[in-house]
């Protein structure tokens, strides 16, 4: 499952970043979103979601979403 996914208000645990993109790993680590740190979506948008990440709220699009395993 990924974050696509999600329910909204539910916290879940990251299992996995699933992208060969070295770049997109890194932009995600800098964020604070890695295998077994929580996040919670808060709101699904037309193309992305909102989620919270360490108390930080981020958006991001779907083709990141749809990278981050849970």
């Amino acid at each position: 499952m990924n974050l696509v996914d999600a329910n909204v208000g539910e916290e879940y645990i990251i299992k996995d970043i699933m992208t060969d993109d070295e770049d997109l790993k890194s932009f995600l680590f800098s964020l604070g979103c890695y295998s077994g740190e929580p996040i919670t979506v808060i709101s699904h948008l037309k193309g992305g979601s909102v989620v919270s990440i360490k108390d930080a709220r981020y958006n991001i699009d779907n083709d990141l979403a749809k990278a981050i395993s849970i």
